[in-house]
């Protein structure tokens, strides 16, 4: 409560805080001034029980309540969440992209398009075509076993790919495959 009331800068708050305290106080003080529970006269025990229950569960309902007005909306909801994730992952691609663009041989040391490596560098779900097995691009949107088996036969006779455009036209992809190959992947010589 005196965050919250310090933060939203409200004297009832600060007061709600005090309160908060008082309560707490007047339960140690009543608890401290017995030798046992049992020798407690029924009235100071109320007040005891209204001090550490009172205390406890008021705070704790209050602070539900101005949760919103401290903090703000409770939080993103699950599909804006999905969102911003998604939109970190594709600037980790892009990022990626253009260290392996500086520096390509950081990149293969990197392992940056290699999720059949160990590896620590996160490059936002990118996969390296000319270096990966089938079955890593068969986890690409839109591939199949059978297409991925496909790209796999061309790259061993053509060598290496330059782009998705490239790929999709030498393995003869479908077109609508295009966009998706050019999110994902990357062609590192």
């Amino acid at each position: 409560m005196l965050f919250a009331a310090v933060k939203r800068r409200s004297a009832w708050l600060g007061l709600a805080s005090a309160a908060y305290a008082m309560a707490i106080a007047l339960w140690i003080v009543i608890v401290d001034s017995y030798e046992s529970s049992e020798d407690i006269p029924a009235g100071p025990g109320l007040l005891m029980f209204a001090g550490f229950l009172g205390s406890w569960a008021g705070a704790t309902v209050h602070s539900f309540i101005i949760r919103r007005q401290v903090f703000g909306a409770s939080g993103a909801s699950a599909n804006d969440q999905a969102v911003a994730y998604a939109q970190h992952r594709r600037a980790l691609r892009e990022q990626a992209r253009e260290l392996a663009e500086r520096d390509p041989s950081m990149a293969r040391e990197l392992r940056i398009g290699r999720p059949d490596l160990p590896r620590q560098y996160d490059d936002g779900g990118l996969v390296d075509v000319n270096h990966v097995p089938a079955r890593v691009i068969a986890d690409l949107p839109g591939m199949t076993p059978a297409l991925a088996e496909q790209v796999v036969k061309v790259r061993e006779t053509v060598g290496s790919f330059v782009s998705a455009e490239d790929l999709s036209a030498a393995a003869s992809l479908p077109p609508n495959l295009t966009p998706e190959l050019a999110e994902y992947t990357i062609y590192l010589p």
